[in-house]
C-alpha cells in the first residue's frame, strides 16, 4: 500500500494501486493502463498478451469499423492473435442490442473490446460484465469522461436506466483517430472537462459550508488537469493531436478520480445537474437531447454567469433566514410535481432522506456562509470567465445557449430553480437558493441569453 501523492503525477501512476490518504481515506481505481498517444492501438496486442488473453471479441458499430475496428483486427492478426469482431446492426443500445451480442458471442472468448465511445462502450462494459468477462476500451473520440466507469447506461423498456457494471482494464486513444472525430464530439468532450471548474468550486463550497469531506490531493489531480487543458484548448479547432490527447486523457483521469474517491464528487457538480434535468425532460416529450457533453458545456457557462452575478450581490443574510421561516414544504412539493413530471416522486424521496431544504440546515448554512463570505467570494472569483468558455465552444462550433439545444424560457427557469434536487448534494445553485437569491439572479442571467438564435 503506497501513501497518496502530495502532488499531482502523471495518469498511469494512480491505476491499480491502493493509496492511503491524508485525507483520512484509502484510494483505488481499478484501470490497469491508459495509452494515449499516436500509434497507441500499436500497443494493444503487446497488451493483451501480457495479461494473458487469447481470444478477445470486438464489438463496434458500422461507422466505428471503418474508423479503428479494422485496423485493430489488423493489428491482432499479424501478432498471432486470434480475435474475432462483431458490427452491431441494432444500435438502439437497449434489450435487443444485448440479445445481438450474446447470440454472436464466440465461446472461447476470454476479453472483449469496446470500438466506439459512449453507447458502444455502456453496451459492452455491461454485456462483458454479466457475462464475467474483463473489457478494454478503443476510443474513436474523447466527447465524455466516462470512460473509466463502472456504471452503464442502457434503455430498458425505452427508458434509460444506470445499471452496475465494470470498469475496463486498459484504455486505447489513438490520436491520429481522436484528431478526426467530428467537431461536435470534439466539443461534447471538451465542454464535460470544462465542467470540472465549477464541479471542484462545489466542492470547496460543500466543504466551507457544510463541512462535507474533501479529498485535496484528488481536487488538485483534477484542478491541475483541466487547468492544463485549457491553457491549450484553444488550438482543438485546429484539430491538434497533442491538444485531443490531452483532452482525452483529461476526461480519462477524471474518470479514474471518481474511482479514487468512491462517487463522482470530482467530477460532477451543478452543470452535471443541469444536463441530467434536460435529460428528463427530453426523455419525458420523446425527444432525443443533444451529446452530454454539449449540455454540460452550456451548463458550465450558465453556473459561471450565476457566480459573475454572486459576485456583485451583497447577500442579506437576515432576509435570507426570514425566508427559510417562510418554507412551505406543501408549497414546495407541488412545484417539484410540476416541474418534474412523472419523474417527481424519485425526487420526494430523496429529499425526504437528505432534507437537504429542511429549514434548521438551511440557517445553518446561512451562518456559516456569514462567517466565510470572503473565502466564498474568492472561490468564485478564481473560475475562469463565462466568456472565455463561451470563446472556447464557439471556436468547435458549438452551442453556448440553452435554447441552442432546445431548452425555452420556461424549461431553462425550471432548470435554474429545481434541477438542483437530482442529487443530494450541495452546490452553488443549493447556496443560492439558502441565501433567497437563486430566483433573482436567475432571471438576471436570463435576462443576457438569447430567446433563439
Amino acid at each position: 500500500m503506497l501513501d497518496m501523492y502530495e502532488t499531482p503525477h502523471a495518469l498511469n501512476d494512480y491505476l491499480d494501486r491502493t493509496f492511503t490518504c491524508r485525507c483520512g481515506r484509502k484510494h483505488y481505481a481499478p484501470l490497469r493502463t491508459v495509452q494515449i498517444s499516436k500509434d497507441a492501438l500499436q500497443v494493444m496486442p503487446r497488451v493483451i498478451r501480457e495479461m494473458g488473453f487469447q481470444h478477445p471479441y470486438l464489438l463496434c458499430d458500422k461507422i466505428t469499423y471503418g474508423i479503428a475496428g479494422r485496423q485493430c483486427m489488423e493489428l491482432l492478426r499479424e501478432s498471432g492473435i486470434q480475435a474475432d469482431i462483431h458490427q452491431l446492426t441494432h444500435v438502439g443500445f437497449d434489450e435487443a442490442t444485448l440479445g445481438e451480442l450474446l447470440i454472436h458471442l464466440p465461446k472461447d472468448c476470454d476479453l472483449m473490446v469496446a470500438v466506439g465511445t459512449g453507447a458502444i462502450n455502456d453496451m459492452t462494459r455491461y454485456f462483458s460484465f454479466r457475462m464475467g468477462r474483463p473489457f478494454f476500451t478503443v476510443a474513436t473520440a474523447a466527447p465524455m469522461d466516462g470512460f473509466a466507469s463502472s456504471i452503464a447506461a442502457l434503455n430498458v423498456n425505452d427508458l434509460k436506466t444506470t445499471f452496475e457494471a465494470q470498469t475496463p482494464l486498459a484504455i486505447f486513444g489513438d490520436t491520429e483517430i481522436l484528431k478526426n472525430a467530428p467537431y461536435r464530439m470534439i466539443a461534447a468532450g471538451l465542454g464535460d472537462l470544462l465542467g470540472k471548474f465549477t464541479c471542484l468550486c462545489d466542492w470547496k463550497l460543500a466543504q466551507l459550508i457544510t463541512g462535507e469531506h474533501l479529498c485535496e490531493p484528488i481536487l488538485e489531480l483534477v484542478e491541475s488537469c483541466v487547468q492544463g487543458v485549457l491553457r491549450n484548448a484553444d488550438q482543438a479547432k485546429a484539430r491538434d493531436p497533442q491538444v485531443l490527447g490531452d483532452i482525452m486523457n483529461g476526461l480519462v483521469l477524471t474518470g479514474v478520480a471518481m474511482s479514487l474517491y468512491g462517487n463522482s464528487r470530482p467530477a460532477s457538480g451543478c452543470e452535471h445537474h443541469m444536463s441530467h434535468y434536460w435529460e428528463m425532460m427530453f426523455e419525458q416529450h420523446h425527444q432525443r437531447p443533444v451529446p452530454h457533453g454539449i449540455q454540460v458545456g452550456i451548463g458550465t457557462v450558465l453556473i459561471l454567469k450565476l457566480a459573475e452575478a454572486l459576485q456583485k450581490t451583497v447577500p442579506d443574510f437576515d432576509a435570507a433566514r426570514a425566508a427559510t421561516q417562510n418554507y412551505d414544504p406543501a408549497a414546495w412539493e407541488r412545484e417539484i410535481r410540476e416541474a418534474y413530471g412523472p419523474a417527481a416522486e424519485g425526487i420526494l424521496v430523496l429529499e425526504q432522506q437528505a432534507q437537504k431544504n429542511a429549514p434548521a440546515g438551511r440557517l445553518r448554512r446561512i451562518d456559516a456562509m456569514e462567517i466565510n463570505w470572503g473565502r466564498i467570494q474568492a472561490l468564485l472569483a478564481a473560475l475562469p470567465p463565462s466568456e472565455t468558455v463561451m470563446a472556447l465552444l464557439r471556436s468547435l462550433e458549438a452551442p453556448c445557449f440553452p435554447s441552442e439545444i432546445g431548452v425555452d424560457r420556461a424549461m431553462l427557469k425550471r432548470t435554474f430553480l429545481y434541477c438542483k434536487e437530482v442529487r443530494a448534494r450541495y452546490t452553488l445553485l443549493q447556496l443560492l437558493w439558502d441565501l433567497a437569491l437563486l430566483d433573482p439572479l436567475s432571471d438576471e442571467v436570463m435576462g443576457t441569453l438569447p430567446d433563439q438564435l
